[in-house]
């Protein structure tokens, strides 16, 4: 009797597969990313404390003297999460809110997770030791309010673009496809953010992800209709670019 079940389950997947090969697409696309994840992770683990430091160092320096960098006002950056063995974000975070306080009209938001269903907002932090608090996951967040118990600025409602967006992912492409956690969130706020931005009439932001050597890939990584592409990525030997922005705000500084 078990037999003829399975038989029949088997049957019935068969059929939705021929009924609906677009479905069958998303499916490979799907299984793609989970196998690419399982074997990026092992890679992570097996990366060793010394060269994750020297990457760190290397990476960060180079984002901290560039000119596309240094010219940006209004930064959406990620809190580094050293469980989820992301690169380090600690030197650019510290100078990104030095920098907000000697420099007029300068904005530094951060990412706050708010549920399961892939909704994140970019909240605006002053500092990291009193506005950040330790989520479910130990991810360092903002909280709701700041210290004066006003609700923080959110960049979606923010009266002027972003000129620069750090962040994390999974694994990377050399032609700008980025494979994140599974989780969604970037590309689901990404997605609002360069439609906000094209309704307004703002230019794009320069996206730009930052990856450990073990998380670049010389294959295409795979993607499907709700991810979106970078402008480029540092990692430890310099910066590769994508895009035509990238092109031209990153090569010509």
């Amino acid at each position: 009797m078990q037999q003829v079940v399975q038989l029949g389950r088997r049957l019935v997947t068969t059929m939705a597969t021929l009924n609906n090969p677009a479905g069958t697409a998303v499916e490979v696309v799907r299984q793609q990313k989970k196998a690419l994840r399982t074997v990026v992770r092992r890679e992570l683990r097996n990366f060793s404390p010394e060269a994750k430091r020297e990457e760190d160092e290397a990476i960060q320096k180079h984002i901290l003297s560039a000119e596309w960098y240094q010219n940006s006002k209004r930064i959406c950056a990620y809190v580094s999460c050293a469980s989820l063995r992301e690169v380090d974000t600690s030197h650019i975070m510290a100078d990104l809110l030095e920098k907000q306080r000697r420099t007029a009209g300068m904005k530094v938001y951060v990412p706050r997770i708010e549920d399961k269903e892939s909704h994140m907002r970019m909240l605006h932090i002053t500092n990291t030791d009193d506005d950040l608090i330790a989520n479910y996951m130990n991810i360092l967040e903002p909280t709701l309010l700041d210290s004066v118990g006003n609700p923080r600025e959110e960049v979606m409602q923010a009266t002027e673009p972003l000129d620069l967006l750090l962040l994390p992912g999974l694994a990377f492409d050399r032609k700008g496809g980025r494979l994140g956690r599974g989780g969604g969130y970037y590309d689901l706020f990404l997605q609002n953010y360069l439609l906000l931005a094209k309704d307004k009439g703002w230019k794009s932001p320069l996206l730009v992800a930052l990856s450990y050597s073990p998380q670049i890939r010389d294959d295409a990584v795979p993607v499907d209709a709700t991810d979106v592409n970078i402008d480029a990525l540092v990692n430890s030997n310099g910066i590769l670019t994508f895009s035509s922005q990238a092109e031209e705000r990153i090569s010509s500084s």
